[in-house]
């Protein structure tokens, strides 16, 4: 176990999800921050057994929701993850050795994505190195609604160890996420004060699919690769579509 390392999870409704991500970290860190936006299933109960500290919140995005969570933690050092993401033996070998003697204040972490239980290895899934792991003297969440990311100054260092990520594990739930990052990319756009068009729309969901499928070689996973290319086409056409019909308002 890592001494004076918090780790900070957001959660809604990960009963799924939330058993394995907390089993995987159970003996990594010295705490676990959990903030919940009102869950109706057994999230809550399953985070209890596990000695979590717990906080419920409103829903307001992603970034408020995980800048809190950090705000929350006992400790300066702080280990982000999702509800459906889980720490590999390998990963949680690194990390003690990191923290034995950090020498920068974030880290990237090789992630691992899976789709309908497949390992995807292309569709741009294969270099996603999100930053997970950092000192919170030095920075924090950003307060965007949807794709929030910690901001700090200074070099970051990368571990490959790597972070599995298991993402949509059936079509209805990726569809059921899709619609509410379409709403939430929607809404961020249209606080900017951007505007789009159908064709604008339909040209940036086509250009998804061509960069997924082809030029990430998504072609390569197969007809798991095929059907993420077009879902995640479609996700970005409904994004589109969304802030066109709110400046119609």
């Amino acid at each position: 176990m890592v001494k004076n390392l918090s780790a900070v999870i957001i959660t809604k409704n990960e009963e799924t999800n939330i058993g394995r991500c907390l089993e995987s970290i159970k003996d990594l860190v010295s705490e676990i921050v959990i903030v919940d936006s009102n869950s109706t299933d057994k999230t809550i109960e399953i985070c209890k057994s596990y000695g979590c500290n717990i906080s419920q919140i409103e829903w307001k995005g992603f970034g408020l929701a995980k800048k809190f969570a950090v705000d929350s933690a006992s400790s300066d050092w702080v280990f982000s993850i999702d509800a459906d993401e889980e720490v590999t033996p390998e990963l949680a070998r690194e990390i003690e050795v990191v923290m034995g003697n950090p020498k920068y204040n974030i880290y990237k972490i090789k992630r691992n994505s899976f789709f309908l239980g497949k390992k995807i290895k292309h569709c741009g899934w294969d270099n996603d190195y999100p930053k997970r792991l950092f000192n919170r003297k030095f920075g924090n969440f950003n307060y965007a609604i949807v794709h929030e990311t910690i901001i700090i100054n200074g070099e970051r260092g990368t571990i490959e160890a790597p972070l599995n990520h298991f993402s949509y594990p059936t079509i209805k739930l990726h569809m059921e996420k899709m619609n509410l990052y379409s709403e939430l990319g929607a809404e961020e756009y249209f606080n900017e004060g951007r505007k789009t068009t159908l064709i604008s729309a339909l040209l940036n969901g086509l250009f998804k699919f061509i960069k997924m499928y082809f030029i990430k070689l998504g072609f390569l996973d197969g007809v798991h690769g095929f059907i993420l290319s077009v879902n995640s086409a479609y996700g970005i056409f409904l994004k589109y579509i969304k802030l066109w019909d709110k400046t119609l308002r």
